[in-house]
Order: C-alpha cells, then structure tokens, then sequence
C-alpha cells in the first residue's frame, strides 16, 4: 500500500500498476516521534504525516513539491526508511505546454521508478480505463444518481465544461474554474445555510460538523474538494492525463491562483458564508485568508488546525457560533436540538425526573405561565437563569464547577428552583450553552456561550458594542450590531494565559487567595512588567521578583497589566468599538477593571453578577423560541 497526500500525486497511475492507495489524513495526538526528527516549529501537518506513516505498514509514500516542509518530510523518510519506497514529483507552477512536458517526464520517472522497485507491469490503456471508470462515477455523482462516499463535494463546482481535458496535447490552458465562473445558474436548493469551504486540508471532521449542524457545503475550494476531471482521449494518454493532474482547481501555491476567489465571487449570491481552514503557520493559505477578509462580502470564519485534537472543542464552539450568527442574518432559529445523552452516573431517579419534565412540558397549556431556564456549563463555573414570559429574571444562581459537569448542571437546577419557588414541571424549555452544554441530559436545546453572551450582553445595555469575556480557561471578544446581532468573534488560542486558571496560578504563587488579587493591585506603587504570558513562564517571573523582593501588590498590578494588554490586543481583532462589557468571573476582579478602563480610555459596563450574561443569553434564545 502507498501512501499520499496531495491532489497532484497520479493516484489513478499507481493503481494502474494494481497497487492500493490511500491518501492521509493524519490524526494524532502529539509529535512525540516527529519532534525528535524535525523542528517543533515546522509543519504541523508534515510532523502528524510522520507520526501516522511510523505507525503503519506503508509500501512507501508519493510526494509533490508543493512545499517546503513536504520537501523537507520526504529527505526525512528516505532517510528513515531506506528499504521503502519514495517519490518527489516536481511540480510545476504553472500551466501550460512547457509544464505539461515538464510533468509527464516527472511521471514516467515515476513509472520507471516504481515498476523497478515492485515489480509490477504499467500500461497506459489500464491507466485510461481506470480513467474513464471516475469520470463515469462523477457523471452519477453529478446527476445525483450516486452518492459520493469518498468525501462531500460540491455539486455545484461539478458542472463545468471540460473541453480541456479532450485534448491530448493542449495549448491553451481551460481551467476547472473557468467552467465554474462562467455558469454558477446550476439548480440549488436555497433554503438552510449554503457555506463556502476553503482553503487547504480541512479533515472529515470540518466536513461532519457542518453537515452535522444543518449546513451544506455548496462550494468547496479546498485542496481535497473538487476532483479533476476524467475525460481523456486515447492517444497520448500520458501528456493529456500529465494536463489533468495540472489543470485541476490550483492550490496557492501555484504561479496563477486567482481564479480561487474568482469562483467565490461569481457564487457569492448563493452562498451565506464561507469557512476558511488552514493548517497552522501555512504562509501560502494565510495570504489567501488575509485577501478574502480583506475583499469578499461574505461572512467568513477562519479555523486553523495541527492535525491534533487539542482544540477540538473550542474549534466546535467557533464553528457553531459562526452558523449560528449566519442563522440570525436569515432569521432562523439558533437553537440546536440537544442530544440528551444520558451518562451512566446518572441516576434511575434522575432520569425518571427528566422524563416526567418533559411530559409536563408536553401537557402545558397556552395559558399557564412560562418560565424558561438557561444554563451556562463553563470550566470553572456553573451559571443558571429563569426568565418569565414578560422577559423578567425570577432567579439566577452561580456554583462552582465540579469534576462533572452533567452533576453541576443538576446541583445548580435543584438550587435555582428552590430560589424561583418552582417546580421542574413549571419549566416550559431548558437551553444549554458553555463548553459543557451538549452535556446536560435534561436541556431541551443548545446554543454557543459566543451567541448567549451577546445576547445577554444587548438585554442588559443595548449600547453595547464590544464585549471580553474573560472565563475560567478562555477569553472571547465580541462584536455586535445595533441590534445586538454577533458581527464578528475572536476566541483566545490554544492557551488559557490570561483567563481565570492564570490567575488562580497566580495567586497561589503569591500565596494570596484569588478573591484578595484585585484589591491587593489597586495599593500599587511601582509598574512592573510581566513580559510573559505563558503561565509557566509567567510563574518564574514572579518567582525572580518575589526573590527580589518586590511588593506583591507590585507585582499583582504588573500581572494585570500583562491580562489587560493580551485582552485589548484580542478587542482590536473585532474592532474597538464603544461602549464596552465585561463578562466573565474575572469580571469582579477589580484590578483587572481598573487596568482595562485604563487602556481603553472608556469605562466597562459590568453587570451585578457578571457571570450569568450567558446563562441570561440562554434563557432569553428559549423564551423567543417559544413566544
């Protein structure tokens, strides 16, 4: 079995020789093996490359020059493996006749090489047969006859005219996007979300969670989405196949990859945003990114990946507020139907009493009295609101989060009834937001804290423009609109430097409970910089100035100095725009206010209890819900 991963690698010329391919979508966990063989600071995608291909059995692995950690990765495993098989077509960046010879010389290297190595026998009419078998597929694909398992593509970026590909040896160059441009008329249905996906290597997982979240993806750019055309002439099958493999939609790293955003443009009225995936640090996509949120009128959402699952659930939460926010543009419901997982340390009691909400819910008549309850699952706090029909907070309540956050969820239930004075029957909808919102068994519906927040933030103050949100593990900037639609979010990445758990670090470094930080900051006298702000950087420094001796009010001021200038660095992304909330636990931090206030030039708005904006935000997405 050989192994590959980019578009411009002949797939259907090594099965040809009856070999079997596969192409890799890495998925680790960490660069244990890689980071010993390559920089920590190359290629995320290269690094999981190698990571998966030392756990399989792999024939050996066909490259392309399309970059220089790809270059790089394939000296490295022709190092480590010698006794493998390995290939580096070099790749044109152009197209056009000169290139054309240029990579049909490159795969009959290829075919030499390999039929040297395995064995095998390589014929050009098995290599049209093989040829003429896709193209017959995607015509089925295309009509909607059969269902493309392989991966989601577009139908849409299928109906193009490929004349190019009937030649055997081309002049002009056609591109697969000139077909796209020149006729974006093809029938689409126009109702829920139609996304753009762009830009290179999004994994299945991008692909299943917009599916997953009532989104289709109507137009897919991306280096993986649309497929090269198959209608090859018999003579001079090699050149005519060498222009196929080239004359595919370019990746960014080709001379002319303009037509990419030519594409978006000509389908820019049947599409309601575009998502925008990267691998992290890849300059070429990062160009292209930049560009398109420069220049296109579409709501766009960039997610950045390393092949890992790291960030898997603050990815989530970005998506889901991105298409939820493109929801409130169309006027459609935000919320999400809640799984209701139930969870095996979950009582026969507990879920008897869901189940007897939910037929008392089913019972409710027009006439009796609506209370809704939102309910904020976040990493260092559980926060409950229940608002009535006339939009009033009867009760709201904040606890600690524990190791689980489904038993949270239940304590924080049974002590807001007791609070309100009600019963779980009197709840006519229970929506859950936060990181642990999908899992709570008893919540009818769901939204993203990012949409609660704003929410929440324009009932309280409806001038409010800006909010930060400064939670137990992360920081939120959000934008809204006179009408309290979110604009546009930026979340913190991949570090919780600046959050409530830094500052819980913090304060047991100075030996001070956290609840005395803020008013310790406001006796300083002295401005000291904390120049760090990785946690465990950050924690040395404030070890060195304890051994200095410098006052740990001091030193409290200089450690909000560095929270506020990381969090004004995060606003400025969305926009500084007046007036200005604050939400989040760290909220009641005074000295982290003062400090703010004091860079922004412009008071915060902070509410009585700062950590319920998104439970608020919850219940009121309920209430409109069911009104």
């Amino acid at each position: 079995m050989l192994a590959y991963f980019c578009k411009y690698v002949p797939e259907e010329l090594l099965q040809a020789f009856g070999t079997e391919l596969v192409c890799l979508e890495p998925h680790v966990t960490n660069f244990t093996q890689a980071d010993a063989l390559m920089h920590p600071n190359m290629c995320s995608f290269s690094k999981a490359v190698l990571e998966e291909f030392e756990k399989q059995d792999y024939e050996g692995m066909v490259f392309t020059s399309c970059c220089d950690s790809s270059r790089r990765l394939y000296d490295i495993l022709c190092q480590q493996f010698p006794d493998k098989f390995f290939f580096c077509l070099d790749l044109p960046r152009k197209i056009n006749d000169f290139a054309v010879t240029l990579y049909t010389k490159q795969l009959q290297k290829l075919i030499d090489a390999y039929a040297d190595f395995s064995g095998k026998t390589f014929s050009d009419q098995k290599l049209l047969e093989i040829c003429r078998e896709c193209a017959d597929e995607q015509k089925l694909i295309e009509t909607g006859k059969k269902h493309d398992t392989k991966q989601k593509t577009a139908n849409d970026a299928q109906n193009f005219d490929a004349t190019a590909y009937q030649t055997t040896a081309p002049v002009d160059h056609t591109s697969i996007s000139s077909g796209l441009a020149d006729n974006p008329t093809a029938d689409s249905p126009m109702n829920g979300l139609h996304i753009a996906l762009v830009g290179a290597r999004p994994g299945s997982e991008i692909r299943q969670l917009i599916t997953d979240h009532q989104a289709e993806i109507t137009l897919d750019l991306t280096c993986t989405g649309i497929q090269r055309s198959y209608d090859l002439n018999s003579e001079q099958i090699l050149p005519a196949y060498a222009h196929a493999l080239l004359d595919q939609l370019p990746c960014m790293r080709m001379a002319a990859a303009s037509n990419r955003q030519r594409i978006l443009e000509a389908y820019e009225d049947r599409i309601d945003g575009i998502i925008y995936h990267t691998v992290k640090f890849c300059d070429i996509y990062a160009y292209e990114y930049t560009k398109l949120h420069e220049t296109s009128n579409l709501p766009i959402l960039k997610i950045e990946t390393d092949a890992t699952a790291q960030c898997g659930g603050q990815i989530l939460t970005r998506l889901e507020a991105f298409l939820e926010s493109l929801r409130a543009q169309k006027g459609e419901s935000m919320l999400f139907k809640n799984k209701r997982q139930q969870s095996e340390n979950y009582s026969t009691e507990t879920q008897d009493a869901v189940s007897d909400t939910a037929n008392a819910k089913t019972a409710n008549t027009t006439d009796a009295p609506v209370y809704v309850m939102g309910i904020d699952s976040g990493s260092t706090s559980t926060n409950a609101v229940i608002l009535n029909g006339n939009r009033e907070i009867v009760a709201s309540a904040v606890i600690r989060t524990g190791a689980k956050s489904g038993e949270s969820a239940q304590r924080i239930l049974e002590e807001i009834l007791q609070k309100a004075n009600l019963q779980r029957s009197d709840l006519t909808k229970i929506v859950s937001t936060g990181y642990g919102r999908v899992s709570i068994p008893f919540a009818d519906e769901n939204v993203t804290e990012i949409s609660c927040h704003g929410k929440g933030a324009h009932y309280l103050n409806p001038e409010i423009r800006t909010i930060l949100d400064i939670g137990g593990q992360d920081s939120k900037a959000i934008h809204l609109n006179e009408k309290g639609d979110v604009t546009d979010f930026v979340m913190n990445d991949k570090c919780a430097a600046g959050t409530g758990r830094f500052l819980e670090m913090m304060a047991r470094t100075l030996e001070v409970d956290i609840s005395e930080l803020g008013p310790l900051s406001l006796k300083s006298t002295e401005n000291i910089e904390i120049s760090s702000m990785c946690s465990v950087f950050a924690e040395s420094e404030v070890i060195s100035l304890i051994a200095r001796n410098k006052e740990t009010s001091d030193i409290a001021h200089g450690i909000h100095m560095a929270i506020a200038a990381k969090a004004i660095s995060l606003m400025r992304r969305v926009g500084l725009e007046p007036r200005f909330m604050m939400t989040g636990g760290v909220a009641k931090n005074p000295g982290v206010v003062k400090v703010l206030e004091e860079q922004l030039k412009a008071p915060l708005f902070i509410s009585e209890e700062p950590e319920i904006v998104g439970a608020l935000g919850a219940a009121l997405y309920g209430l409109e819900n069911i009104l």
